[in-house]
């Protein structure tokens, strides 16, 4: 049953999440992606406006079927919105404005099309749709969850996913930062009534603050492992891989590793383990 999954996940990824809040999903699966990239069309009901954020890989198809799926319920998309500039995410936002005619922000300047840009503590209305940008670095440097508090949600992209856990992007990627931004979630569902979680892959969570209570713990229980790992002698990323993931898919151990480097890393700077 899917409450007794860390988040309480959805059975299903795609459709209808929240009352402002619609999955448009890329035909890109993959180990990495999951069931693939999780596009979101952002409306404030009765509006004629919309917002998309992430509009996915470029692929024609699936960036018409974002536009068909606003414009059959009677929206003009008006704005573009990245969490992140991987190319799941990001590829097709070039091709998408076109289509649109919107621009496209993010953190990124290289990104962006238009003046404009995005940073944490922003707020965007886009016909009366009420949207705060949060700084969340850690995958990526330049990763940013939005959060929807009309419907108590957050989109995280790559942040928090709705299935499994995620890499940070060593060297891009910092696990301190990383760590920080799951305690800057973890306070947004306790204490300012964040409920779901609308991630870049995997099924909607129903559980917030249970998803970041997981991630939070995964992340603690795996630094302990890698730490473990060097003392019992491993001495490269490859060789703490093969010890500490080695009930993980192997087509997922090149993420691994990313992920591996960056808490030598964390764990190296704080003194924690002699140099690798």
């Amino acid at each position: 049953m899917s409450g007794l999954l860390p988040g309480d996940p959805a059975d299903t990824v795609g459709g209808a999440a929240t009352p402002r809040a619609q999955c448009v999903l890329a035909p890109n699966p993959s180990p990495m992606t999951l069931d693939g990239t999780n596009t979101w069309l952002l409306s404030e009901p009765g509006s004629d406006l919309a917002a998309v954020i992430d509009p996915g890989p470029l692929d024609e198809t699936h960036l018409r079927r974002i536009v068909d799926t606003a414009e059959q319920q009677g929206k003009r998309i008006a704005l573009t919105l990245l969490t992140h500039g991987h190319a799941d995410h990001a590829e097709g936002a070039a091709r998408f404005a076109e289509l649109t005619g919107t621009p496209v922000r993010a953190l990124d300047p290289a990104l962006r099309l238009g003046a404009e840009g995005l940073h944490g503590g922003q707020r965007l209305d886009v016909g009366g749709l009420d949207l705060r940008v949060v700084a969340t670095p850690g995958h990526t440097s330049d990763s940013l969850t939005f959060h929807l508090p009309a419907d108590g949600a957050i989109l995280t992209g790559d942040t928090v996913l709705g299935r499994g856990t995620t890499m940070v992007a060593h060297p891009d990627g910092r696990l301190g930062d990383y760590l920080d931004s799951l305690r800057r979630l973890h306070t947004m569902a306790s204490e300012y009534g964040v409920r779901t979680v609308l991630p870049g892959h995997g099924p909607v969570l129903a559980d917030a603050l249970g998803a970041v209570d997981y991630y939070l713990a995964h992340r603690a229980a795996r630094l302990a492992q890698v730490e473990t790992a060097v003392e019992a002698g491993c001495r490269t990323a490859a060789e703490v891989v093969a010890r500490v993931y080695a009930d993980v898919d192997p087509a997922l151990w090149p993420a691994a590793e990313l992920s591996v480097r960056a808490q030598l890393r964390y764990l190296e700077d704080r003194g924690l383990i002699p140099e690798v």
